[in-house]
């Protein structure tokens, strides 16, 4: 199974995969954990490229590309070879992060990103999409009380302020609401062990009946 996990900046998304991967794994089921965009070698150039605050101005579209690139490299390399021996797959973002931050948050016309996205994955998609949704200021907050470190351009940029945010979470909540026999919403404002819970039952229809429990 290929599952995508989604939403706003600070919504937990990280932290919710490594703990869905641990409850997979103890169900006897082979995980493997990627992210966008990084998880190659190529892909790791690009993120600091792209999520690294300083460096050369450009577009919504230039970005969109740039994650098309390292996409493309993450689907080949890592997400198809472990699909091919029966492994799950959990992708911390994937292609609907594109259509939400550069397409309804940035104005790129969704229809080319979407055939975008299509050359760089050769059409694959993912199973089951959580969207671990919560408010654009709540998630910016969570962000901000962070390790400054770990803040990125999509946060300390001007180009992506308050607005920014709230047209990104409300692309995401369109785009699950267009295809619902996929996306699941998970509201991520809960304790984060209730969060877990409400991720695990997310996907646990998608599991043989004797590992569900």
């Amino acid at each position: 199974m290929f599952i995508t996990l989604e939403g706003p900046d600070g919504a937990g998304k990280s932290s919710q995969a490594q703990q869905l991967a641990q409850r997979l794994r103890g169900a006897g089921v082979e995980v493997v954990l990627a992210r966008e965009p990084g998880g190659t070698p190529l892909g790791e150039q690009i993120r600091h490229l792209l999520l690294g605050s300083s460096g050369p101005q450009r577009d919504a579209l230039t970005d969109a590309l740039l994650f098309n690139a390292a996409r493309h490299q993450l689907v080949t390399e890592v997400i198809v070879p472990a699909l091919d021996r029966d492994a799950w797959v959990i992708c911390d973002r994937y292609v609907d992060s594109t259509l939400a931050y550069q397409g309804y948050g940035g104005g790129v016309a969704l229809e080319a990103l979407r055939d975008l996205a299509a050359i760089a994955t050769r059409g694959l998609l993912p199973d089951r999409t959580l969207l671990f949704d919560l408010p654009a200021d709540a998630g910016l907050g969570r962000r901000a009380g962070g390790p400054s470190a770990d803040l990125t351009r999509f946060e300390l940029s001007q180009d992506h302020d308050l607005a920014f945010h709230r047209r990104v979470r409300d692309g995401f909540l369109q785009l699950a609401a267009e295809e619902p026999s996929r996306w699941r919403i998970v509201d991520a404002s809960a304790e984060p062990q209730q969060v877990t819970a409400a991720a695990w039952q997310a996907l646990v229809d998608l599991l043989p009946v004797t590992r569900a429990r």
